[in-house]
């Protein structure tokens, strides 16, 4: 397998030279910082700039957009001090004690010299980004304003120095546009009002959320770190996190197991219960895993952890659900179905119910007593996240060419809660920083 860090596009590229290859991928990010009338507008410049500009620009994390709600788009004090901050920045060679943004990687091509260089419809620059040098290596930073919803800069991942503004009428307006990218990786919230953190917090699709923070910088132990949607490729978890080491085994199915004292919620018990019609084999392995997932919810999936207990920070962990297409080969043990449609039930999100061909009478039966719907399609499933159970993981991925979009849970069906619900759920982390007027923790007590 390959485990890496880097663009969708290099995701794509080991796709492309073996399409069954299992990739796991911390891949691209097209992060914006939302910034409401409520905030701190001298800790926003601060934050934004540094998000924005550490690194010249060259982190998956960046904020490469800025959000402006409401009247903070009218702000002259805001955009003044924005301009100031980033025209300020020393550029130069990194082992000059005086320069505070270096060099990018390698000379301006392609998208990343379009970005510095040649503005959208409706785009002016604030601060037009300058070359340096012949080769093509060192810019100032740039700033350009009135990037339209839509815009190839709204949505395009350009890995450089260079920021681009948008507005928004209301918080609500700003959620919409930081989520309408491809990608998930990094979001950023400027505010200091607990019903809008909060707000924000619960609709906002990243793996990563930092208020009042810049959104760069994750730190093991406090932000494990991994993205949604296009900045995670394969069946992984968050690096740093309590999962990172699951994608990375073999798991199987033990002869026996211990079954966890936990009652179980009425539609997963009636899940239990109907495996007793496939034998008492089936049976058994179906409620010790549901008994085994509801103790995993009670403990870890179900709950927002807070990590590494520092006074000046609130880092969380929790999960979310995500939609899962359930695929039943035609080789599928009915009792293993059984036994991960009650993980998808016990993680309460959406998932659909596909078999490559027509169910045997006796599990075709549970799943109508059950009410659980279920269609025959021969023809594989080319993107999202999969369970399958049996069939070839390899299959999938080559009728799908390969495509990153595609993240498949292939694995042997077991009874441990703590395997069988993650293909279910993501990780995310938020990070809010205590404001330095003295209002910390107590500004999201009862948010989170």
């Amino acid at each position: 397998r390959v485990v890496l860090t880097g663009a969708w596009e290099t995701a794509r590229l080991f796709r492309d030279f073996r399409h069954d290859l299992p990739v796991l991928a911390e891949t691209s990010g097209k992060n914006a910082m939302v910034v409401t009338p409520s905030a701190d507008l001298d800790l926003a410049v601060k934050e934004l700039v540094a998000s924005a500009f550490g690194h010249a620009g060259q982190k998956c994390s960046a904020a490469s957009l800025a959000i402006l709600v409401g009247p903070v788009a009218r702000s002259k004090r805001f955009l003044g001090q924005l301009v100031d901050a980033v025209g300020s920045l020393e550029v130069g060679a990194p082992w000059v004690a005086t320069t505070r943004m270096g060099p990018v990687i390698e000379p301006a091509s392609g998208k990343l010299l379009e970005g510095l260089t040649t503005l959208g419809p409706g785009e002016r620059w604030l601060l037009e980004p300058k070359r340096l040098d012949r080769e093509g290596r060192l810019w100032t930073p740039g700033i350009r304003t009135g990037v339209r919803r839509g815009s190839d800069f709204h949505r395009t991942e350009y890995f450089g120095p260079v920021l681009g503004i948008m507005t928004a009428t209301d918080l609500d307006e700003a959620i919409a546009m930081q989520n309408e990218v491809a990608y998930g990786l990094t979001a950023g919230l400027q505010s200091l009002e607990p019903e809008e953190i909060g707000r924000w917090i619960d609709r906002v699709e990243a793996g990563n959320l930092y208020v009042n923070r810049g959104t760069t910088g994750a730190i093991v132990g406090r932000q494990p770190f991994g993205g949604w949607k296009r900045s995670s490729v394969g069946a992984g978890t968050k690096a740093g996190g309590p999962n990172y080491l699951v994608g990375l085994g073999t798991w199987h199915r033990s002869a026996t197991a211990d079954t966890p004292s936990a009652r179980l919620e009425p539609p997963v018990a009636r899940i239990a219960r109907a495996a007793a019609a496939l034998g008492d084999e089936a049976r058994a392995f179906v409620s010790t895993g549901a008994a085994s997932d509801q103790a995993a919810w009670q403990e870890e999936f179900g709950v927002t952890r807070e990590l590494a207990g520092l006074g000046v920070e609130r880092n969380l962990l929790r999960y979310r659900t995500v939609p899962v297409t359930v695929r039943i080969a035609a080789d599928a043990d009915a009792g293993d179905v059984l036994r991960v449609l009650a993980a998808a039930t016990r993680a309460g999100g959406p998932f659909e119910v596909v078999a490559e061909e027509p169910l045997p009478a006796p599990l075709a039966g549970a799943l109508a007593d059950l009410g659980v719907a279920h269609r025959v399609e021969a023809a594989p499933v080319l993107a999202g996240r999969v369970r399958l159970i049996g069939g070839s993981a390899s299959a999938l991925l080559e009728a799908a060419g390969g495509d990153p979009d595609l993240a498949i849970w292939s694995g042997e069906v077991t009874a441990a809660g703590r395997i069988e619900l993650l293909p279910f759920l993501h990780e995310q982390s938020v990070s809010i920083t205590a404001h330095r007027f003295g209002t910390p923790n107590g500004l999201t007590d009862g948010v989170i």
